[in-house]
């Protein structure tokens, strides 16, 4: 028989650092008013030149440890794009820096979508009993990795840097201090590997010969992350519409039975226009791009933790977490809040 699988101990680490729309315009050829018009976002947080993508991760995960007793994990499931070094990944780095001794620290590479890749994951392993507790993880820094020039600015607007991350394991295993808990329903999980070229980030990579970094990739700004916008924002409504109404109808549910929308944090126009295609009301669907911006695999577990945080998610209701990114790789999960 089956076991159901939950999600606890939500917690989220953002830098210090808050950088406004206005800061960006000091930088590049932008205003308040063009940024917001475009994406939505207000405000997004970068961090200092001590805090690294593994550093924001082990602060969520130590606050999602402590919130729930501190509880004996036996594996790290890490997502990320932005990881400290080209090798290896942050999972042994949250393993260490943790101390959680010497659990298997998983990677998962799905940019945009890795939070929900790392919990199909993670809600495998401890479904198949292979392991009782997963610390689940996304965490992501941008800032450092930006063209903050005019030539950069359609990009360099959207992103911020931050953490988000819970618990996995089996209703029966449940962490004594877990409160606010997420029963898992189901996920679905697509990829279409045509599109790589239309949002990427060419360089450095092992793909360049005879060298991964040249001047001439600087010069070119191949080292920077490219969009095509456009292309991207129709894909990600589509898809993330799709892949909603799918999962809906594989579990016998409908639009109406969906207490909370909480998407992936792109475009505030994307995901108005999620929301709208399916159906959903205003104040049934939760963003937290205005604040954050785009921090790609720690959108959906950070929006998680403030829609519990205010109290947005009550017992019995049904969440939506739709996502859509590079790749192109798009997906969506359901639960209950329990």
């Amino acid at each position: 028989m089956n076991q159901s699988v939950i999600l606890s101990g939500f917690t989220k680490s953002i830098p210090a650092r808050k950088i406004t729309n206005d800061d960006l315009s000091k930088m590049m050829d932008t205003s308040d008013e063009w940024i917001r018009k475009r994406s939505g976002i207000e405000t997004r947080y970068w961090v200092d030149a001590e805090t690294k993508t593994s550093s924001l991760a082990i602060d969520a995960g130590k606050k999602c440890l402590v919130a729930l007793g501190n509880p004996r994990v036996d594996a790290v499931v890490a997502c990320t794009l932005s990881p400290d070094y080209f090798f290896p990944g942050i999972g042994v780095q949250i393993q260490h820096g943790l101390e959680l001794g010497n659990i298997p620290a998983y990677d998962i590479r799905n940019q945009c979508c890795g939070f929900l890749y790392g919990l199909e994951m993670a809600q495998a392993l401890v479904s198949v009993g292979r392991h009782k507790k997963v610390l689940l993880i996304g965490s992501e820094v941008h800032s450092t990795g930006l063209d903050k020039t005019t030539r950069g600015r359609d990009v360099a607007v959207l992103f911020g840097d931050g953490a988000g991350a819970c618990i996995v394991e089996l209703e029966a295993e449940r962490s004594s201090k877990a409160s606010d808990s997420l029963r898992f329903i189901d996920s679905e999980l697509h990829a279409d590997g045509k599109y790589i070229k239309e949002l990427w980030n060419e360089c450095p990579g092992s793909s360049a010969y005879p060298e991964r970094l040249t001047l001439e990739m600087f010069e070119e700004a191949r080292i920077y992350p490219y969009m095509n916008g456009r292309l991207v924002f129709e894909h990600a409504v589509k898809r993330m519409v799709e892949v909603s109404s799918s999962i809906l109808n594989k579990n016998k549910l409908k639009i109406e039975d969906v207490s909370l929308l909480v998407p992936h944090q792109a475009n505030l126009r994307i995901n108005k226009m999620v929301a709208h295609s399916l159906g959903i009301p205003v104040e049934k669907a939760f963003n937290t791009i205005q604040k954050y911006g785009n921090t790609t695999s720690a959108t959906i577990p950070i929006g998680l933790a403030d829609a519990l945080a205010e109290e947005k998610l009550l017992p019995g209701g049904l969440v939506l977490t739709p996502a859509f990114g590079s790749g192109f790789t798009w997906g969506a999960a359901l639960f209950e809040v329990v």
